[in-house]
């Protein structure tokens, strides 16, 4: 073929749109500092709640505990308020995945598991923590969901690491989950966190076609890595008050959240003790 016609047939190529960059706010060592602050009061929360939780105790004193907790250390909820949400916490209980409302009528009981979500407020830096605790003795299928969310997470975290991209912490926790029988909910996803509760790079927990996933991480970059599992189906839907998403077909759901720094050492927990 002559120089001619190769350019003509170039020139015949469509030229398809390029996808606008990941626009993601690295943090500053002084930011990230506060973050940890932020970061240490929800694991002071998740201490007070975790030792709260038990047969007979309702959601709603959970939510009061952890307003206190919350107000002993100058923080608040950043849930409270965050598109009309009425509570402090979420607290999800079996087959409810993520956003339960806290109420006086939901009391928990022996062998229920119950997620919950911890948003803080503190110095205008959001920290973002949830764990699922198991309420007095559970069954085995319970506990099989509460350690393979658990270990994702942590395999998750372990990619969070400089020149890694977002999809190998998708890839980790995907692995984890699928491997052991379980299923990775497609519909709720890791972000980005910082003085906005929901920033970019968005984190899937399953291999995807996302932008984003192929973001390479630097130092300075802070997300939420939240694994949300269920037994039986990756489906889910919501509940008539609007928040409440829970399994579609019934079955149990697990979540696990930490919020954590990319640094030049590694990943870095913030929401720890």
């Amino acid at each position: 073929m002559s120089k001619l016609k190769r350019h003509l047939a170039r020139a015949r190529r469509p030229r398809l749109p390029q996808a606008p960059p990941v626009r993601v706010h690295l943090k500053t060592p002084r930011e990230i500092r506060i973050m940890r602050e932020a970061g240490r009061i929800v694991a002071r929360v998740h201490q007070a709640l975790q030792e709260a939780v038990r047969p007979g105790i309702s959601t709603e004193e959970l939510d009061r505990l952890a307003a206190e907790v919350l107000a002993r250390h100058g923080a608040r909820s950043a849930f409270l308020g965050y598109r009309g949400y009425p509570a402090h916490i979420c607290t999800s209980i079996n087959e409810e995945l993520v956003h339960g409302i806290p109420s006086r009528q939901r009391v928990l009981a022996e062998g229920d598991i119950v997620s919950i979500d911890v948003g803080v407020l503190y110095r205008g830096f959001v920290g973002d923590s949830a764990w699922t605790y198991p309420v007095g003795t559970i069954g085995p299928e319970a506990r099989h969901l509460l350690e393979i969310t658990e270990r994702s997470l942590r395999a998750g975290i372990e990619q969070a690491r400089p020149g890694n991209r977002i999809r190998d912490i998708s890839r980790a926790v995907q692995q984890v989950v699928e491997s052991a029988g379980l299923h990775v909910v497609r519909a709720y996803t890791g972000h980005g966190v910082g003085r906005n509760m929901h920033e970019p790079p968005q984190v899937l927990n399953y291999v995807g076609g996302d932008r984003d996933g192929s973001l390479i991480m630097e130092p300075g970059l802070v997300i939420a890595i939240e694994p949300m599992v269920q037994v039986g189906t990756p489906e889910t839907e919501t509940l008539a008050d609007g928040w409440t998403v829970v399994s579609k077909d019934r079955r149990l759901s697990a979540h696990f959240e930490h919020t954590v720094a990319v640094t030049e050492k590694g990943p870095e927990i913030l929401t720890l003790p």
